[in-house]
């Protein structure tokens, strides 16, 4: 199992090897093993990422951003293969922002460094990883924002909107052809809901947590591109 997922104690799948995870992924998904479900575990991390951040003078600490990022990749593993690709990323990324943590101290570090070396968009930099986890959570907002956008809305519906919208315009013809296929292989609404170990009623309650908590990260992180005047379209 890649990353986080095989320590995750929400996850129904059956173990697997796991992939070598930073110390301080480890830690912080030991922290939240005690937690209910994963959806209220990923919700108050981001509110206390969100605290953190203002407590901060508004600036984002690379290390706090990094372990609190590890948690969403299980709700990726809740939907199933047709969201492998972007578990499998996902995981990639944040692994290396944690592991970069250990020599930078805020996001604004490792942006003007890699401006610095003008290496911001080459393949493997801290900038350009930062920017595909940042797509990460906001395919899962998305997500969220379309499955509650209607009572009885398919997670099929909800989660083809989501990626046509954040991660499809990025992606090549094969690569989007491959996914529209998978998503035929989604959970149903209420099979996701068990996966989550959520009722129908709390868990619009947490994915408005999530949504709510994350917008302002993600929206940090775009102004940091843009104020570098970094076009977002990569």
């Amino acid at each position: 199992m890649l990353g986080f997922r095989s320590q995750m104690p929400w996850s129904a799948a059956a173990p697997a090897p796991a992939e070598p995870v930073c110390d301080a992924a480890a830690a912080v998904v030991a922290a939240r093993k005690g937690m209910e479900t994963p959806l209220t575990a990923v919700a108050e991390a981001f509110e206390e990422l969100a605290r953190r951040m203002e407590a901060d003078g508004g600036e984002l600490r690379l290390g706090p951003f990094g372990d609190t990022c590890a948690l969403v990749s299980v709700l990726f593993s809740c939907l199933g293969i047709a969201f492998r690709f972007a578990e499998i990323e996902y995981v990639a990324k944040v692994n290396d922002l944690i592991g970069a943590a250990k020599s930078y101290g805020t996001l604004n570090d490792i942006l003007d460094k890699d401006v610095e070396n003008d290496c911001v968009k080459k393949q493997g930099s801290h900038s350009r990883n930062l920017r595909r986890v940042r797509l990460g959570l906001g395919l899962i907002k998305v997500l969220f924002e379309q499955f509650l956008s209607t009572q009885g809305c398919s997670l099929y519906d909800a989660a083809t909107t989501a990626y046509g919208q954040v991660c499809a315009p990025f992606h090549s013809w094969a690569v989007r052809k491959a996914v529209g296929a998978g998503m035929y292989t989604l959970p149903s609404r209420e099979q996701l809901i068990v996966r989550l170990n959520e009722t129908d009623c709390s868990v619009q309650k947490e994915m408005r947590r999530y949504i709510d908590a994350s917008s302002p990260i993600i929206d940090y992180i775009d102004n940091l591109f843009l104020a570098r005047n970094i076009s977002l379209d990569w």
